[in-house]
């Protein structure tokens, strides 16, 4: 059987990095990576903005641009920059702390990502006065759409394979080492994790109950967790293996879900009405 063979090279262009920039290299790569998560704010950006006009989104549509620019950057960025560094190469992080900056080397986590994007909320939301739910619940129907784009991108870069598989859509990935196919598992995660939590949530938030503050939130994170948890069983391992099969992104997204759980029952979601 021929299966495709994954030979796109991740990077558009290269420019040449002024010479005062010590930690980074002598050209720095624009990538599809990169392409990708502007995309997704992009889009965000134009969804906060339509919500923020119809009085949907607690926020002056005239601020809806400074408030992704602080999610992008303080959450998305440093909090999936940190996750990563934190969650999943903790030793090499203490022993070079200045790999933070090497952002050219990769290494984002969505789970840190989700830390840094609620605690910016919460900052944001605070010194505004307005309902940290509000904008929770609407960040989190657009948070979908760059995850979607997110796991296209890594599937562009060749990394986050599959585990092996001898299916009609299998791909093999040189960059994994051998010439075996392998599940598209970036694929798997940009459809599950991403777009179909997308349009499922986009439903949902027409509902009764998916009006009350912090349903969309807490169901978001509880279908991005599930999703996460069942296609990582077809995902070569790259991080930590607990109990013979549970990896690291499968434990955190399982604290994730009981997180939600609590906080929909502190919230009265289980509640009917």
């Amino acid at each position: 059987m021929n299966y495709y063979i994954h030979n796109i090279d991740p990077i558009i262009f290269s420019i040449r990095t002024p010479s005062f920039l010590p930690f980074f290299p002598e050209y720095l790569d624009i990538r599809w990576y990169g392409l990708a998560y502007l995309l997704g704010f992009t889009l965000s950006f134009l969804l906060l903005k339509k919500w923020a006009r119809e009085k949907s989104l607690e926020i002056n549509p005239n601020e809806v641009s400074n408030f992704v620019i602080l999610v992008a950057f303080f959450g998305v960025f440093l909090g999936g920059r940190l996750g990563y560094l934190i969650l999943y190469d903790f030793n090499n992080f203490v022993t070079d702390p200045f790999s933070f900056f090497k952002i050219w080397e990769g290494g984002m986590a969505s789970h840190g990502g989700f830390i840094g994007v609620i605690t910016t909320i919460y900052w944001y939301t605070k010194k505004n006065s307005i309902s940290f739910w509000n904008v929770s619940d609407h960040i989190a129907v657009t948070a979908a759409l760059g995850i979607g784009f997110g796991r296209i991108a890594n599937f562009i870069n060749g990394e986050l394979w599959g585990k092996i598989a001898y299916i009609d859509w299998a791909v093999i990935f040189p960059q994994s080492g051998s010439l075996e196919p392998r599940h598209p598992s970036q694929i798997y995660q940009s459809i599950c994790e991403g777009f179909l939590v997308f349009i499922f949530i986009l439903f949902l938030r027409k509902s009764k109950w998916g009006k009350r503050p912090g349903a969309i939130s807490c169901s978001f994170l509880i279908l991005y967790s599930f999703a996460r948890i069942a296609i990582e069983f077809l995902r070569y391992p790259d991080s930590t293996i607990y109990f013979n099969w549970m990896t690291k992104g499968q434990l955190y997204s399982l604290v994730f879900i009981i997180f939600s759980l609590i906080i929909m029952r502190k919230l009265k979601l289980f509640n009917q009405g």
